[in-house]
């Protein structure tokens, strides 16, 4: 028997408009995803082009470069937007062995708020850092 998956999906919600009111004449600013972007690509290249995962697994070796690059990361956002939002970084090291992997997100947030991932991939190890700005007034 054949079921359709149409009607299964949660229905579409307003962007909280109705939630938080604002004023027509004060638009929300924005945070300007397109400065973060190049800056995290050149971290994660400078940090780790020629990083080994076997130097990875030396003690605290690898939760340093990531605790470095999601550091840097946060201080380049604040950098960008000092004021009015939430930052979260996640930084993950994996070692490359050629495999596959699939990776999906969903949000529910203002126009205002964005995401930035960047991924490096070496011979030896996969880095990837995604960087959350989430408006708080």
């Amino acid at each position: 028997m054949a079921t359709s998956l149409t009607g299964m999906r949660s229905p579409q919600t307003p962007r909280s408009a109705a939630a938080s009111p604002r004023p027509v004449h004060s638009p929300r600013p924005k945070f300007d995803s397109d400065q973060l972007k190049p800056y995290i690509k050149k971290l994660l290249a400078s940090t780790l082009q020629h990083a080994t995962w076997a130097e990875s697994r030396e003690r605290d070796r690898g939760r340093a470069w990531m605790k470095e690059i999601g550091e840097r990361v946060k201080e380049r956002m604040i950098e960008i937007e000092p004021n009015g939002f939430k930052y979260i970084v996640l930084t993950q090291i994996n070692e490359n062995l050629g495999q596959g992997g699939r990776a999906d997100m969903a949000c529910h947030w203002e126009d205002s708020d964005a995401v930035v991932q960047e991924m490096l991939v070496n011979d030896s190890l996969i880095c990837i850092c995604i960087a959350f700005a989430v408006r708080t007034v």
